[in-house]
């Protein structure tokens, strides 16, 4: 199936909340309670980021065209503006086009998917870090992309992981899969404090429009 039919499809299903395309084949799936909450989570997590980092934008759930035949769904995505030298951009029609630098799946039912067609999908358009949290098995998987491949996202020795991509986005996987969601603030405040975000700031400052005269 291409991207226009699916769209077309879409459009003619206004119950259908949850469809994506991938390399043709279209999947739907439930998003069920514990899918739910942690996607609030996440949701919470990147948007703090994103009004501490002007120059970035988050968005939850929103269908993006990578080409005519994958158009996914990402429970999360995080980005830099096209207007900052982003790598993606909004179409007229309000899809986003092109790999984001991050994307966040909340993987239930969904993990082999997430894992599989869909991890080998954004390495291939080259998304530049993806978060997998697989809620059943209390677990998450950060890769970041090099030299074409996915590798795993170390933490640190304090158990906090640091993205390579948004300088001051931190983590501690633990304290999230705990639900201690207290220690996660903490540490996401840490970072936006650093002196590696703040530096980033002021690049994506440097990077923005000329204001018109």
């Amino acid at each position: 199936m291409t991207h226009v039919e699916f769209e077309r499809r879409w459009a003619a299903t206004p119950h259908l909340k949850d469809a994506e395309l991938i390399d043709g084949v279209v999947y739907c799936s439930a998003l069920t309670y514990d899918g739910g909450t942690a996607r609030i989570d996440i949701v919470g997590w990147l948007g703090m980021y994103q009004w501490l980092t002007p120059g970035t934008e988050g968005a939850d759930n929103a269908s993006e065209r990578f080409d005519g035949r994958n158009v996914p769904q990402p429970d999360a995505l995080l980005r830099v503006l096209e207007s900052h030298g982003g790598r993606c951009r909004v179409s007229p029609d309000r899809y986003l086009e092109g790999g984001p630098e991050l994307i966040v799946e909340i993987a239930n039912s969904s993990a082999d998917a997430d894992l599989g067609e869909k991890r080998d999908l954004y390495r291939r358009f080259g998304v530049r870090e993806y978060i997998v949290w697989r809620v059943a098995e209390r677990a998450l998987d950060w890769f970041v992309l090099r030299n074409g491949l996915y590798w795993p996202l170390e933490p640190g020795a304090d158990g906090v992981s640091r993205s390579e991509v948004f300088p001051g986005l931190w983590l501690d996987a633990g304290a999230l899969l705990a639900d201690d969601m207290a220690r996660v603030l903490t540490v996401a405040q840490q970072g936006h404090g650093s002196a590696e975000h703040a530096t980033f700031v002021a690049d994506l400052r440097h990077r923005a429009p000329a204001p018109p005269v």
